[in-house]
């Protein structure tokens, strides 16, 4: 009877410890190839206090385990190989000389791609026994991301046949990655994964096109997506293709006489030009014509001689291109088409308009230069008396229009009148403001003093009292 009474608490005790204590572990950890990770494992709730007999980390092989790191608290730590050089654990308590096991979390570095498996965290304890648990360990690699021409130069060829010009190629990820294109080329694209030894992935992507004149210099982009992080990479194209060739010089009005004709030979080629050719296919060329490159140059006047067929030939490392022109000669220059008379007058219409514009502006600026010498005048004659007065004097003295009683009802333009000085051979009377004449005067009369019938043909002397001021005489005015 006192047997049970004492088993029955220690039953209790245990099944407290089995409930109450636990190893605890994260559930997954992940790290990349050639970093580090941590693996935590903790022992928790150890109250009642237990006693700790040994520390396991293990890596399940195949179905098996394999002995990874050892901490006993009388042998010490052990790590084992291949692991001795990469793994440690992390806790400093766990190195003392009376080590505490509670938290015997490990450290990975240099991660490798083998590493990958599922680790068992397992605690032997007294007197409940043994507690463990397992943490996933997953290890991803970066790719090797590389783009570019599927050859180094892509020769233009048939207009059904498509082929790859570029290539987009993802190396030894894990997981794969995903390519996409980018481009306004009218192709498409060729994937395909290879799953290497190690477990990686090399992702390849080919572009196929027609390759072609039109897309030389196209702009091709290759968008490598890894856990959700971009790469992107690109190339120019370039499309080797045999030369397109045109003639230009000939504008159909060539005419007896004419100056300064040339043919000139334009082709659109990769690789450039290595030789141009001229051919006359009524004869061999005129002895007129001087070949210069690409250009045919006629010396001398237009004849009929000229006329004729010529062909171009342009070669580069991929084949020749040829163009012709029929050259005829007329008597005469073509009268302008319709176009060209339209384009003629507009021509003219733009140089009047720039040449109206011009003057405008010249107008504008002497018109405000005028406004700012007038404004520096006004302010000098305000400032004092004896500067107003001595203005005003000189004013009244070059004025010939000035004095009480001369003012005519309608006085005519200025430029119409010559001065008195001009008309009576008047040497010594002073006058500022007499336009030139032009044309040269033809008549002047002789008595300017005579009086006539009609009273617009003389003067008369003022009727006021004082001195005589000076007069001038109105000039006459040609029709």
């Amino acid at each position: 009877m006192m047997f049970f009474t004492f088993l029955l608490p220690l039953m209790a005790l245990l099944k407290t410890g089995v409930h109450g204590q636990m190893v605890q572990t994260d559930s997954s950890k992940s790290g990349f190839v050639g970093s580090q990770v941590e693996l935590c494992c903790q022992f928790v709730n150890s109250n009642p206090p237990v006693k700790i007999s040994q520390v396991t980390w293990q890596k399940v092989v195949n179905g098996t385990k394999q002995n990874v790191a050892i901490a006993n608290p009388t042998l010490g730590l052990s790590v084992l190989q291949p692991f001795k050089e990469r793994v440690r654990f992390k806790n400093p308590a766990v190195h003392q000389r009376t080590p505490s096991l509670e938290d015997t979390t490990i450290i990975f570095n240099k991660l490798r791609l083998s590493d990958e498996s599922a680790y068992i965290c397992e605690y032997t304890t007294f007197p409940t026994g043994n507690r463990e648990n397992t943490v996933n360990l997953t290890i991803y690699a970066r790719p090797m991301i590389q783009m570019s021409l599927t050859t180094p130069s892509i020769v233009a060829g048939s207009k059904d046949l498509k082929m790859s010009v570029a290539t987009c190629i993802s190396a030894n990820g894990k997981p794969p990655s995903v390519i996409t294109w980018e481009t306004s080329l009218d192709g498409e694209s060729k994937t395909q994964e290879i799953l290497n030894p190690d477990g990686t992935v090399t992702v390849r992507s080919d572009y196929l096109v027609v390759p072609s004149r039109e897309i030389h210099q196209q702009l091709l982009t290759c968008v490598t997506t890894y856990n959700e992080e971009q790469y992107t990479d690109r190339v120019t194209l370039n499309i080797q293709y045999e030369p397109e060739v045109i003639i230009e010089g000939f504008d159909g009005n060539w005419y007896l006489k004419r100056e300064n004709v040339q043919l000139s030979c334009l082709a659109d080629a990769n690789p450039p030009i290595s030789l141009f050719q001229w051919r006359y296919l009524n004869g061999s060329l005129p002895s007129s014509a001087e070949l210069r490159d690409s250009v045919l140059i006629f010396k001398g006047p237009v004849t009929y001689d000229i006329a004729g067929t010529y062909v171009c030939d342009a070669t580069n490392s991929i084949g020749t291109g040829s163009a012709s022109v029929e050259v005829t000669v007329t008597e005469n220059p073509m009268p302008l088409s319709a176009t060209e008379r339209v384009m003629g007058v507009l021509g003219w219409v733009i140089a009047l308009g720039i040449i109206l514009s011009i003057s405008g502006t010249i107008y504008l600026v002497n018109k405000q230069q005028k406004h700012k010498h007038t404004g520096s005048d006004n302010d000098s004659n305000s400032s004092s008396p004896a500067q107003r007065k001595t203005s005003s004097s000189k004013k009244k003295a070059a004025d010939d229009f000035q004095g009480p009683g001369r003012f005519y009802d309608e006085l005519p333009n200025t430029a119409d009148y010559v001065s008195y000085r001009l008309a009576c051979n008047k040497e010594d009377y002073l006058e500022q403001h007499s336009p030139p004449i032009q044309p040269p005067l033809t008549f002047l009369p002789q008595n300017p003093y005579t009086h006539h019938n009609t009273r617009t043909a003389g003067f008369t002397y003022p009727t006021s009292p004082g001195p005589i001021s000076s007069y001038t005489f109105p000039k006459e005015q040609y029709v």
